[in-house]
């Protein structure tokens, strides 16, 4: 009984770091909607709640977005899950994802 304690407490010390970003990522993404997509910009406005990675109150916000395929992912009055993170000195959208 005590090797096999030993074995599975030795098992979690191996994994658990692995799956720490993993359960992190889930838990910074911040709520939204979707209110315009300007897609010659390459830009998407949300209306979001508190951004805590960033220190941002709720508000209305043009994102620049990190890659053009999220421009087509989501649609005006989508409500979403997002990420977003300084990206050479910009808020940018860096992960965008529709919610039910």
């Amino acid at each position: 009984m005590r090797k096999n304690l030993i074995a599975a407490a030795a098992t979690f010390m191996l994994v658990a770091p692995a799956l720490a970003p993993a359960i992190a990522s889930q838990h910074d993404l911040t709520e939204g909607q979707v209110t315009k997509i300007d897609v010659p910009t390459e830009r998407i406005t949300l209306r979001h709640g508190p951004i805590k990675s960033l220190d941002m109150d709720a508000m209305t916000m043009l994102f620049r977005v990190k890659d053009k395929a999220m421009l087509n992912a989501v649609k005006v009055g989508d409500k979403v899950k997002f990420r977003a993170e300084r990206v050479d000195g910009r808020i940018t959208l860096t992960h965008i994802e529709r919610t039910k």
